[in-house]
């Protein structure tokens, strides 16, 4: 790997100013932050996907496309005279000493959960500073609306489980998810579409906090679940056509017997 320079985020900050100088690119000229948006979610995305795959050269690759994305916004914003790059990595920088106390200052955390908790009573304090109120702000201001739901749940959950708002075992969570379950029994029984859609919401919001309180991210349990069924499925479609029949002419019973082989093959 070459170093071209002794900083070399400064080549991607030039690259970036001359791709959306009078002479560079139209397509790079025309973006503005809010149409970079889907590209910033996307190439977030593909990092995950990279960890998965556990090869290093891909996640590298990757991580550098994400880290476009920021050189990208920071560009635009430098030309509006709002902030530059370097001003995103003093911010961090200074946030990074500012949240970790037990670090660089005298507070002491003995485990990782003395740091969670330190770390959320200090992102509060600057929360309240930041509105001006004189207010408390919500331990929840700061889980981000844009994410995915199962996701945000889990931030949801997680964040008032600091501050004590929690079960104290996986298994009262589920005795939850029993009796969510119930209610949304009730709710379909009753035909109303919105009673309905409140009771489903709650049986899956019950699930997340079963999965967090076994550490297990929810989001990445439904994907397992989600490439399962694409496997299952696939071994349908093969099982179709290797005896030449349409998935549209088989019955639900047969499908459904093609689909308890495929879970005994261990798809």
């Amino acid at each position: 790997m070459t170093d071209h320079s002794a900083y070399p985020a400064d080549r991607l900050i030039q690259i970036m100013a001359r791709l959306r100088g009078a002479d560079g690119c139209p397509w790079d000229r025309k973006q503005t932050s809010s149409s970079l948006k889907p590209y910033v979610i996307e190439e977030a995305y593909e990092v995950v996907e990279a960890i998965d795959g556990g090869e290093y050269s891909k996640l590298c690759e990757e991580l550098g496309d994400l880290l476009l994305q920021i050189a990208f916004h920071c560009q635009i914003a430098s030309e509006r005279g709002e902030f530059n790059f370097n001003d995103v990595v003093d911010a961090i920088c200074e946030k990074l000493i500012r949240r970790h106390p037990h670090v660089f200052a005298d507070v002491e955390a003995n485990d990782a959960g003395a740091v969670l908790r330190n770390w959320e009573r200090i992102k509060q304090k600057e929360k309240e500073k930041e509105s001006g109120s004189g207010g408390p702000a919500s331990i929840l201001d700061g889980v981000p609306g844009y994410l995915p739901a199962l996701m945000q749940a889990t931030k949801m959950q997680d964040k008032a489980s600091r501050v004590g708002f929690d079960w104290r075992h996986a298994e009262d969570a589920a005795a939850k998810v029993w009796e969510e379950t119930e209610e949304f029994r009730e709710a379909l029984a009753s035909g109303q579409r919105d009673r309905i859609q409140d009771e489903m919401g709650d049986v899956l919001f019950a699930v997340v906090n079963v999965a967090r309180l076994l550490d297990m991210d929810a989001e990445e349990t439904l994907r397992r679940a989600n490439s399962r069924f694409v496997n299952r499925f696939r071994y349908i479609e093969r099982r179709a056509d290797d005896e030449g029949v349409r998935l549209e002419d088989m019955t639900l019973e047969e499908m459904d017997a093609v689909w308890d082989e495929a879970k005994k093959t261990g798809l």
